[in-house]
């Protein structure tokens, strides 16, 4: 079996996608020891930003007649959708960032699409984890309620669109010990952060069982 993850976390140390990521890895290894897992760094090591406008133009323009910047974008496009076709399981580590997805991790999306056929299942009933973490409070009462528009937008693409039988594991309030107009806040998070790692940890024991036929 092998499991494919992607962060897209721009930090290089400290990130707390990552932690709720390696949680959920560590528990999908444990039952997988010596089992593929196959990565991809969106965060730190972006796709290029002309990629998808030279594979959609590439798709609409006759093989013979392709430039060399088309083949390339349409080439990496299906290089990313055999990563997700080859899975048996799929981790992504996701932070909030200014109330969406970044753009390393829209590229991402935005070239997977370009590279399949349209409305492809890519991931019909693959078990997947979405770990995605959010610096303040965005839950029902306050006040940046409805400001996350990167999680209803995963379920979206991962779930709905690609079919993946997906589970959210969330942490809140990270900025905590970072922002000082959080300090007010900081046993909630302490909370929030146990329990998120208990989800994650949760998660990748489920994601790891292997489906009886």
């Amino acid at each position: 079996m092998s499991l494919f993850r992607l962060d897209a976390s721009i930090r290089v140390d400290g990130s707390a996608s990552r932690e709720l990521a390696d949680a959920v890895e560590s528990e999908w290894v444990t039952t997988h020891p010596g089992d593929a897992v196959v990565r991809r760094h969106v965060g730190t090591e972006p796709l290029p930003a002309t990629a998808w406008g030279e594979a959609v133009a590439g798709t609409m323009t006759p093989e013979d007649a392709r430039t060399p910047e088309q083949r390339g974008a349409l080439a990496l496009a299906a290089d990313l959708v055999d990563e997700l076709r080859a899975a048996d399981a799929v981790l992504l580590a996701v932070p909030l960032y200014n109330y969406g997805v970044s753009q390393h991790l829209k590229a991402w999306v935005d070239l997977v699409v370009a590279g399949s056929s349209p409305g492809a299942r890519l991931l019909e009933g693959t078990p997947a984890v979405l770990a995605t973490v959010r610096g303040g409070s965005y839950g029902a009462g306050t006040p940046r309620e409805g400001w996350d528009h990167s999680t209803a937008y995963l379920r979206r693409v991962l779930a709905d669109v690609w079919g993946a039988d997906l589970t959210v594991v969330e942490r809140e309030l990270t900025l905590v010990g970072v922002n000082p107009a959080l300090d007010a806040f900081t046993e909630q998070a302490g909370v929030m952060h146990a329990e998120a790692l208990s989800a994650a940890r949760e998660a990748g024991r489920a994601l790891g069982v292997v489906p009886v036929a």
